[in-house]
């Protein structure tokens, strides 16, 4: 078993080593300063191996400890009775171990801060500008008949945006138009006005909301593929290997994402709105008395179809906002497997944001203009 004794001779000490020096037998403990310096001082420091037996690294470990307690005494160590392979190791390590250097804190000013984010709000802003300006370019090359961009790539993405996504957006906006319905009746029955709830829920589904929930469900399914699909991509340098190959990457990647979901918002929307009169009609024939071609009837009444028209407007912007920002998060995330959760995250939530502020911005608009 390892086991080492310390010997004093006047100013000098000498440590003795005995035993196996293995990992599987446990090694000595580490030697204090105390009782290296003793109360006269301690000036040299030699070994003594004539009982040490096999040994492996836990007693360069030890002689390393040794040598450092020394060093902060100033202690001279001689090493010269120990074995030349454990000297060799032994000079390999520093005398002192390196001091970690202190790390402050750099404590930002407010208006350093905010001029910060102002500015990464502002690059960003330009980044997604330019990338919609290559879109517009790109959109024009794909009806010329001169795009780089893949059928394939198209259809899939056609088929994602599409038909794989009308039963999530046609059940929520079901939903969403049964609700209004029923808790409108609850409110204007105060006033004996039920006869307004198909007009309550076709203008406010066709008008705003059809659009809005349309945007925010396919803002979480698929502009969160979207930004997954191209950080994943970023990730493995499939990006690199395309832009090195010369391949225009907005338009091999992103444009098919982008123009297959502004050709389908549109048509989602409308099946939304569809669905959400058909959740006002089961409502207020089950509860409010109404007949099928009453209700229908008052609700085509009280919406034009110039409603539609703004429906139909307010998605295919929220279908570029999706497209544009989802694929620009993915093409700038960080190059590991966090960062695919992380781009897939902020895609949503950026977007969700994004069509909020963007619809608050047409309502604005239609009102000044009178609509």
């Amino acid at each position: 078993m390892a086991a080492w004794e310390f010997r004093r001779r006047g100013e000098a000490g000498v440590i003795a080593v005995l035993g196996d020096w293995l990992v599987k037998a446990g090694g000595a403990g580490i030697p204090r300063i105390s009782r290296l310096s003793g109360p006269a001082g301690l000036r040299r420091l030699a070994f003594d191996v004539s009982g040490l037996g096999r040994w492996d690294m836990t007693l360069v470990a030890f002689l390393w400890d040794v040598k450092q307690l020394a060093a902060a005494s100033d202690i001279i160590v001689d090493d010269s009775e120990l074995p030349p392979t454990a000297q060799k190791l032994l000079g390999l390590l520093p005398a002192r171990p390196k001091e970690r250097p202190v790390v402050r804190r750099r404590r930002v000013p407010p208006l350093a801060w905010i001029s910060g984010r102002a500015a990464s709000f502002l690059s960003d802003l330009g980044g997604s500008a330019m990338l919609a300006i290559a879109m517009v370019g790109g959109t024009l090359k794909l009806l010329a008949g001169r795009a780089h961009v893949r059928g394939a790539d198209f259809i899939r993405d056609l088929n994602d945006a599409g038909p794989r996504a009308i039963a999530i957006v046609g059940v929520v906006n079901l939903l969403v138009g049964a609700i209004i319905a029923f808790i409108g009746a609850a409110q204007l029955r105060q006033f004996s006005a039920q006869a307004y709830v198909p007009n309550l829920v076709g203008v406010t589904c066709v008008r705003e909301l059809a659009s809005v929930i349309t945007g925010i469900v396919m803002a979480g399914r698929t502009g969160g593929a979207y930004a997954a699909r191209l950080a994943t991509m970023r990730g493995s340098d499939e990006i690199a290997a395309l832009s090195s190959l010369g391949i225009p990457v907005d338009q091999y990647l992103v444009l098919p994402s982008v123009v297959s979901l502004c050709t389908t918002m549109p048509v989602l929307y409308l099946v939304g709105s569809f669905m959400a009169i058909a959740g006002g009609l089961a409502v207020a024939t089950l509860s409010l008395d109404f007949t099928g071609a009453g209700y229908l009837y008052e609700t085509f009444q009280a919406v034009p179809l110039g409603d539609f028209v703004i429906g139909a407007v307010k998605s295919l912007a929220f279908a570029a906002l999706i497209g544009i920002t989802s694929c620009r998060i993915g093409l700038n995330a960080a190059r590991s497997a966090q960062a695919v959760g992380n781009a897939a995250t902020s895609a949503v939530v950026l977007n969700i944001v994004g069509i909020i502020a963007l619809d608050a911005m047409f309502a604005v608009v239609l009102a000044r203009l009178g609509i």
